[in-house]
């Protein structure tokens, strides 16, 4: 590899990317759990502060990528190793380094076994989730998104449920099948372009039927990982039998990546194509919203609740990515960052429970908020925030969603009001159970309340629930360039796009 050049100066995401592995190979070498564990703790907390320089000298009002760092890799084949992130990219780095302490402390506990490899596997994921988020060549991209599967897989073949094996090898079967189609997207693609770079392949105009085919492998590819409907069998059975780390994972982390995909590549690189199949696809994501709605309201399982209420709520991401409006695509990146702070959050309270009761059912919960009426409060904050109330930070992306549905398809956005309901409806009878349903339960004497440790790991996602409720206007202003760029792109794709 030759020298490495840095727009910023600084290569402050090469740091970012690598300093986790780093850690993980220190991890792996400290003498006893207790070190582990703090070592992990503190070196995810390092990262996070050290995330944040990110900000400094990002220019939300300029195009393009910031922060770029560029090295010839492999010159033969015009493999580059090349980094940048823009306000999208940006505020999905930080999410991800906010959340991986907190899914430490959230398993100080609950992982009682090997902890040493589990700590490893989550220093190795939040590796593979920024580099997915960083990286500018596709050969670069691919290794950092295939690098996730196998460290997931493990935590939850090793640290999940009874069914474990079951859902870890249902996730990679579906993972990586997807994976196949994205490498034969990005081969048919470096055969156009001549090189692996992602902005020069957003620079060309691709005939109409390879735009098709392209779209049609990026599609199933990124429906897979989001999970669109009916592609989303693999979630539920990944999110009851993994630890609680790894369901805040999936939930606020790797679902993001399929909606990342959609932005990112689907829309800038063959943007005919995302407006000959947007309609369709909105029309799932309606079903996607309605099925989930109501498969969770079904639910006396709270982490099958929690995780079917995700594909409802991962329908509105891409409801208004293929919207393909400025409102609906600001609407859905900010729908990707509150569905990942509310979710983590319901699902960091549900192991919280588990650990309490040895149960996720919802009726053995009724009631233990009377001894946990800390625990009760946040819970009431992430249950409005999951309904979309007004004030907390789910209302803005969903509402924005909805504002740009409305442009393109008033029915459908009739059809999705049901799936709106039954949100409210699942949630508003979770915490009505939880906090305050059933009579006193002899079973819920001696319960503790939250500690401190848990107070400091739902702290921080309660922050965000208010700030991007109440203020969430630096959020928007964030992303608004890059997806004005993108909605521009695709609207001019009919006039520019040439023949067969």
């Amino acid at each position: 590899m030759t020298q490495l050049t840095s727009d910023g100066g600084f290569p402050l995401l090469s740091v970012l990317i690598f300093s986790p592995l780093v850690a993980a190979l220190v991890a792996a070498l400290l003498p006893g759990e207790k070190a582990v564990r703090w070592w992990t703790l503190v070196s995810t907390l390092l990262i996070g502060v050290a995330s944040l320089g990110l900000l400094s000298g990002f220019d939300a009002g300029k195009a393009g990528f910031q922060w770029a760092e560029r090295s010839a890799w492999i010159p033969s084949l015009k493999v580059e190793y090349a980094l940048g992130i823009d306000g999208m990219s940006l505020l999905l780095i930080l999410l991800t380094t906010l959340v991986t302490p907190l899914c430490v402390m959230a398993s100080w506990c609950y992982i009682g076994k090997r902890v040493r490899e589990f700590m490893v596997c989550l220093l190795a994921m939040e590796t593979a989730m920024i580099g997915v988020f960083s990286a500018l060549d596709f050969v670069l991209f691919f290794m950092f998104w295939e690098a996730m599967l196998i460290p997931m897989s493990l935590m939850i073949g090793v640290w999940g449920g009874p069914r474990k094996v079951y859902a870890a090898l249902k996730f990679f079967i579906y993972t990586m099948a997807g994976s196949v189609l994205l490498l034969v997207a990005i081969v048919a693609l470096r055969l156009k372009v001549g090189s692996f770079s992602i902005p020069e392949m957003m620079g060309k105009t691709y005939p109409e039927s390879f735009q098709c085919w392209v779209f049609a492998a990026f599609l199933l590819s990124f429906a897979i990982k989001v999970p669109m409907f009916p592609f989303h069998t693999w979630l539920p059975a990944a999110h009851v039998e993994a630890p609680t780390a790894g369901s805040v994972i999936l939930a606020s982390v790797l679902l993001k990546m399929g909606a990342y995909g959609f932005i990112r590549f689907s829309l800038p690189i063959v943007p005919y194509a995302a407006k000959l199949f947007a309609p369709w696809l909105m029309a799932l994501s309606v079903v996607a919203i309605l099925y989930g709605g109501f498969a969770a309201l079904a639910q006396t399982d709270l982490k099958k609740l929690v995780a079917y209420s995700s594909v409802g709520h991962m329908g509105f991401a891409t409801l208004g990515i293929f919207s393909l409006t400025r409102e609906g695509l600001e609407g859905a990146t900010l729908v990707m960052i509150n569905h990942g702070v509310t979710t983590g959050a319901l699902f960091i309270s549900v192991g919280i429970l588990y650990e309490r009761l040895h149960t996720r059912d919802l009726d053995a919960a009724a009631g233990v908020g009377k001894v946990m009426p800390v625990f009760a409060a946040f819970l009431g904050v992430f249950c409005l925030s999951s309904l979309a109330f007004p004030g907390t930070n789910s209302f803005i992306g969903e509402f924005l969603v909805l504002a740009g549905g409305f442009r393109v398809s008033k029915i459908l956005m009739i059809c999705a009001v049901p799936g709106i309901v039954a949100a409210a409806a699942y949630n508003l009878r979770m915490l009505q159970r939880v906090a305050y349903g059933g009579t006193s339960n002899p079973k819920h004497e001696g319960v503790a309340d939250l500690g401190w440790r848990e107070i400091l790991a739902l702290a921080p996602l309660l922050v965000l629930v208010l700030w991007m409720g109440l203020q969430p206007k630096p959020f928007v202003d964030l992303i608004h360039t890059g997806i004005t760029q993108v909605v521009a792109q695709v609207a001019n794709a009919a006039a520019t796009v040439p023949g067969p």
